[in-house]
């Protein structure tokens, strides 16, 4: 039996989301528990995170859908739903669970809510690594051992990622981000983005920037990383347990 689903409709077309929410009375496992037709009123909504699943169009007024990434926990299913088709590789490299073109179908729809019941599936559960051992990583047509403590931050491009090794090397294989996650160890390994994983032993320092953002600083002069300041209210109890908590700002 399918998982009861929450979802968020944000649309600046009222006859849009009247229609996606016609379409989706067809789906009982799927509950539209809110609606936002701006920018900013969906920050707004998107703070309070009864939700798992949001449709999300590209044009806002005010801004596009890209600009509230930021605001969506990592765990959430982000389906992008639009008029114009040339969005769709931006929209894969951002971890989109899907990209449905307006008008949509009943049958498109059908797929897509079965990709979110897959989505949710737990996967095989298995040991996670420690900080002492080897991960088996194939990068193109070589194969290695990768030290968990040499990996600095791992970047999320669709199903491949890539990896920041404390030396400067970078590492790109066919794994997910969430593959990644239920592998390494999660006193560690945090998410400070819905596309980026970083180890925490290798952050030097984390500075504010511009608007309500942050700056991420690792060892050994490796590019920042940034992160919505909202994600680290999220993650303090981790960064003190990691006894990073003078880190945060």
């Amino acid at each position: 039996m399918p998982s009861l689903h929450h979802a968020l409709l944000i649309d600046d077309e009222p006859l849009a989301r009247m229609e996606l929410r016609r379409l989706l009375q067809a789906h009982p496992h799927l509950k539209v528990v809110g609606e936002a037709d701006t920018l900013n009123a969906a920050r707004e909504r998107l703070g309070n995170v009864d939700y798992d699943v949001i449709f999300l169009d590209i044009q806002l007024r005010g801004g596009t859908g890209f600009e509230l990434l930021e605001f969506i926990p990592p765990e959430t299913k982000v389906i992008f739903v639009t008029a114009y088709d040339r969005y769709a590789v931006r929209a894969f490299e951002v971890n989109a669970l899907d990209y449905l073109l307006k008008p949509v179908t009943p049958e498109r729809l059908t797929e897509t809510l079965h990709r979110v019941e897959e989505s949710s599936e737990p996967a095989p559960s298995s040991p996670r690594l420690g900080l002492e051992d080897r991960v088996f990583v194939k990068s193109g047509s070589a194969t290695r051992f990768v030290p968990v403590a040499q990996i600095v931050s791992i970047g999320s491009c669709e199903n491949y990622t890539e990896l920041q090794l404390q030396h400067g090397q970078k590492l790109l294989t066919l794994r997910t981000l969430k593959s990644w996650e239920g592998a390494l160890p999660d006193s560690m390994f945090v998410r400070i983005h819905r596309q980026t994983i970083v180890n925490l032993q290798h952050v030097r320092a984390i500075v504010r920037a511009e608007g309500d953002n942050v700056r991420f600083q690792f060892d050994h002069g490796l590019p920042e990383l940034s992160a919505s300041r909202r994600r680290l209210t999220e993650l303090r109890q981790l960064f003190t347990a990691a006894g990073l908590g003078k880190l945060l700002p």
